[in-house]
């Protein structure tokens, strides 16, 4: 296992700018304190004398320290690792033991967690959004089964899934509302340590009074699309000189403007100012509605307003779902 958890607190410590040797000999002997009449005596002292033991053999400040703090945050409100050496060996210390119970079955289930995977859940999730630190989520968990080699099955999604959960309980316990959790963890965003700006900038786009409006004519489009797609129907890109009436060009062009303002926003990390940048689209969507029929007999023509109603729903949903805000 510590061969593991060396491995995979290198591959981090580079996806953090941190120095991987450092991160591996802190990680190989993150351990070594387990077998010790210390810590055999009193086990509530694990890394807390693997950090003095290190220190006391000359180790450099970064690995002891590291040492000392991979078990961190132990418990809801603990304290959590300073700096990318110490992050990293604890973030490969929980992953691996998420990936190698998840791989043999080993899940959580109901009230029972003997192993303490909720836990560590939380830990890699606080460690990551609260230090923020620009890991996916998704190449965490990859790299973590990857150091077994096979010899564990593959419970990636189940892992992801699992972690995802606990997530939302944890942003929910920061005070964002259900919906507002639910519409950007639908996402699956790869950057969980963005989530917390993303959620702000949900919170300050249901403030516009073109909010609900918006969000119920997302969801307006989400189903006009699932239904369409439920029955064949085949669409993407909207070309404009397929468009006749004057409503769905006039929303065209407000999409179009509004994409690229938005686009520039998104880039930056200006989340809010991303969604607010869409509160222009209220008329033209309300006007889209009331005079155009998506489902038009002429196959050409409806395929290219359904094909502008998906444009509408990737433009506008980069952030979160915005149709799961609808009331």
């Amino acid at each position: 296992r510590v061969e593991r958890i060396q491995l995979l607190a290198g591959k981090i410590a580079r996806l953090l700018g941190a120095d991987p040797l450092l991160a591996e000999r802190a990680a190989w002997l993150s351990k070594a304190d387990l077998v010790t009449g210390m810590v055999g005596e009193f086990p509530e002292l694990q890394g807390v004398m693997g950090r003095y033991y290190a220190l006391h053999d000359g180790e450099p400040q970064a690995v002891a320290d590291a040492v000392g703090a991979h078990y961190q945050p132990r418990f809801a409100g603990d304290v959590l690792p300073e700096g990318g050496i110490a992050c990293a060996v604890a973030l490969a210390d929980k992953l691996d033991a998420l990936a190698g119970l998840f791989g043999i079955g080993q899940q959580p289930s109901g009230e029972k967690d003997p192993f303490g995977l909720r836990r560590a859940a939380l830990g890699v999730l606080r460690i990551v959004v609260e230090r923020a630190l620009a890991l996916s989520l998704h190449d965490l968990v990859n790299a973590a089964f990857e150091g077994y080699a096979g010899r564990a099955g593959n419970a990636h999604a189940d892992l992801e899934l699992f972690i995802f959960d606990r997530f939302a309980g944890y942003l929910k316990d920061r005070g964002y509302s259900t919906l507002e959790v639910d519409s950007v963890l639908c996402r699956h965003p790869a950057q969980i340590s963005l989530v917390p700006r993303q959620l702000e900038a949900v919170r300050a786009f249901l403030a516009l009074p073109e909010a609900a409006s918006l969000a119920a004519a997302n969801k307006r489009v989400v189903n006009i699309l699932r239904q369409a797609q439920g029955k064949g129907e085949s669409f993407h890109n909207a070309e404009a000189g397929k468009l006749r009436d004057p409503a769905e060009r006039a929303l065209f062009d407000a999409l179009q403007a509004a994409s690229e303002q938005a686009a520039a926003l998104f880039r930056q990390g200006d989340f809010t100012g991303y969604l607010k940048t869409f509160a222009v689209l209220k008329t033209p969507v309300d006007a889209f509605f009331d005079s155009v029929m998506v489902m038009a007999d002429d196959a050409q023509v409806r395929r290219n307003r359904l094909a502008l109603l998906a444009d509408l729903r990737e433009a506008m949903n980069q952030v979160a779902d915005i149709s799961r805000l609808a009331a």
